[in-house]
């Protein structure tokens, strides 16, 4: 496959011309996603439900490592899950990397000319379903260690 050359999607709400350098097919596929933009499905989810594990040895900003991990359509759903778990067993330079890496994918879909939308949509459509499974598997582990924790303390009430 030749490498896209085409430019970049416009802004959204900016119509696409062939003077912009758009050829027929990127001219029809922004007319199919109207102003979808890379990133632009993701951008409305949220980082709530998601515990970030303590991590004593690496200082950054969780949320917005969380947000990069989220937009990540290259990472399945299980890999996200894992990446999540070990932050505390990463190293500084580790945690930078990976934000690095995210923010360079980020950037290199969205730079994608727009024949690339259709199926960039449907892969972050898909990614969005996969980060609500993760918000609702931890609560449900929440929910399952207050159980615990309450079925403890009545025990101790009982003297169990």
């Amino acid at each position: 496959m030749p490498p896209d050359a085409g430019p970049p999607p416009p802004p959204p709400g900016t119509v696409a011309t062939k003077e912009m350098g758009y050829d027929d097919e990127d001219l029809r596929i922004l007319g199919e996603v109207g102003n979808y933009r890379f990133g632009s499905i993701t951008v409305t989810l949220s980082n709530e439900g998601i515990p970030v594990p303590t991590h004593p040895e690496t200082n950054f900003d969780e949320q917005k490592f969380l947000t990069f991990l989220r937009g990540s359509i290259s990472l399945t759903r299980d890999e996200k899950w894992r990446i999540i778990q070990a932050i505390p067993k990463l190293s500084q330079f580790q945690i930078d990397e990976l934000q690095k890496i995210l923010e360079e994918e980020k950037k290199k879909f969205a730079e994608l000319s727009p024949k690339h939308l259709l199926q960039l949509k449907r892969l972050e459509e898909k990614h969005v379903e996969d980060w609500k499974d993760l918000q609702a598997i931890s609560q449900q582990q929440k929910a399952r260690g207050q159980e615990t924790q309450q079925a403890e303390e009545i025990r101790k009430q009982l003297g169990l």
